[in-house]
Order: structure tokens, then C-alpha cells, then sequence
């Protein structure tokens, strides 16, 4: 079987709600182009507009690239699932550990509206650092006040949601450590692009130790001025100018993550 046949959810949800899994389907798609995917593993999860007590979550068991607007699963904030499409045979559920760190961010921030959760090689590299993720390039300094949590295992326990929330605290992105990273935007262009920065910066940082030659410090009041320029009312907000670009991106090579 070489893809899945699911029928549409279209006429099973709000307008809004549709777009939210239109968006979300698209962000799967595009972390799994850009490198970031772990097979089937991982979670993107988005916020349905209008449902402060709903999100939207992938099926546990499609990989990114399969991933459509109506294969997404609605749960509400307890675990329970809300709706999810006719998978068949297969009978997909949720991944526990998904729910378990996307709802207590979901539960905790109102503000955020997508959260992306990655095991991809850099992050899991600098996860796995003492020294974290060193502001020594230009887009690593946008995360110069970046939180960390410590792993205390794999995350399948409620008794985790407090210490994931408070180590985010209002910030955007968190490194999970000896995991990975996450991040949490007001929208799922937001999200994205701030995963795509988190990822480069990993990377970078991965590529420059490798040397095996010193790194070149910043000064810390330029730091500092560097990562207030990143900071909101400084500029537009992230994604807004790259997110339909990007829908472009993926409706010239396969718009089948609308359905």
C-alpha cells in the first residue's frame, strides 16, 4: 500500500478549524523537506481556533510526508480524542508522550497557537552539550535566553507538565535535554520559522566544534543588542512573510496535504 486513503474531514469541521489543520499539514510536510522529521515520531501540534480546551495532533503511525488535513486528530486537553478520521485497519491513536508535553503547553499558554517538538541530529547534538547552545553566530543570538529542561525520561508522565511549562516560561523555544528541542508560536508560521532558525543554529554550532579550533566570542552588550533586535515590536512577526511563500513552495510540489 503506498498511500493511505483517508476520507475528508472537511464537512466535520468549522471553517476555522479546517484552515488550523490545512496550516498544521503543511508544517509537517515542511519540517520533514527541511530535515527535521523523525519518521513517525515527534508531534506538531496547533491550537483549533475558537476551542481553547482542543488541538489538533498527528496520528501516531503516518510519517510527516503523509500527512494530511484530515488525517489529524482533534483531542481535548485531557487526552481525550475528540475526532479523528476512518484510518481502517489500522485504527491510528495518538502517541502518549505527544499529549503528554503538547498539552501541558497548550493548558498553560493561551497565547501560543502551534508547538513543534524535533529529534533532528543538531538538536539532539547540542542537546546533549554542557555548554548548550553557544550564541556564536548571528542566528543562534536570537536565542540568546533560549530555556533548557533536564530529561528525567522519556515524557509519558503528567507529574512532567509543570517543570516543562515553567522551564519555557514565556519564552519560544526550549532545548530538551539529551532529547531535543522544542518550540511555541502565536501561529504556525511563527512556529516554523522559529524551528528553522533553532535548526540552523544547531547546525552551525555542530559544524564550528567539529574544527577542532576556538571559537570566536561576542561581545555581551552585543549580544545582548543583537537579541533585542529579534524581540517582538521590533519587527514583523515571524512567518508572516515567509508562511504563504511557503504554501506556494509546497502547492508546486505536492498539494496533497490539503485534503
Amino acid at each position: 500500500m503506498s498511500s493511505l486513503e483517508i476520507p475528508s474531514m472537511r464537512s466535520q469541521c468549522s471553517e476555522q478549524e479546517w484552515q488550523a489543520r490545512v496550516d498544521l499539514a503543511a508544517c509537517y510536510r515542511l519540517v520533514e523537506i527541511y530535515g527535521m522529521s523523525d519518521m513517525m515520531a515527534n508531534h506538531i501540534s496547533m491550537r483549533v481556533p475558537d476551542e481553547d480546551n482542543a488541538f489538533l495532533i498527528n496520528a501516531y503511525g503516518m510519517m510527516y510526508e503523509e500527512i494530511t488535513a484530515s488525517s489529524l486528530v482533534k483531542i481535548d486537553l485531557d487526552g481525550n480524542v475528540l475526532s479523528r478520521p476512518d484510518f481502517g485497519e489500522l485504527n491510528y491513536g495518538i502517541n502518549k508522550a505527544g499529549y503528554v508535553i503538547h498539552s501541558a503547553i497548550h493548558e498553560a499558554r493561551h497565547d501560543v497557537a502551534c508547538i513543534i517538538h524535533t529529534h533532528s541530529w543538531a538538536s539532539m547534538a547540542v542537546s546533549a552539550l554542557e555548554c548548550g547552545l553557544l550564541p556564536i553566530t548571528q542566528t543562534a543570538m536570537r536565542f540568546l535566553k533560549i530555556g533548557y529542561h533536564d530529561y528525567v525520561g522519556v515524557v509519558l508522565k503528567d507529574e512532567e507538565k509543570a517543570s516543562l511549562v515553567e522551564d519555557l516560561g514565556q519564552g519560544e523555544a526550549l532545548i530538551l535535554r539529551n532529547h531535543g528541542a522544542l518550540v511555541a508560536g502565536r501561529t504556525v508560521g511563527e512556529a516554523f520559522n522559529w524551528m528553522h532558525r533553532l535548526e540552523l543554529a544547531c547546525r552551525s554550532q555542530v559544524a564550528a566544534m567539529s574544527c577542532n579550533s576556538p571559537l570566536r566570542a561576542v561581545p555581551s552588550s552585543v549580544l545582548e543588542d543583537t537579541w533585542r533586535n529579534y524581540q517582538p515590536g521590533t519587527r514583523r512577526p515571524y512567518g508572516l512573510m515567509e508562511w504563504p511563500a511557503l504554501l506556494r513552495k509546497l502547492d508546486r510540489m505536492d498539494p496533497s496535504y490539503r485534503t
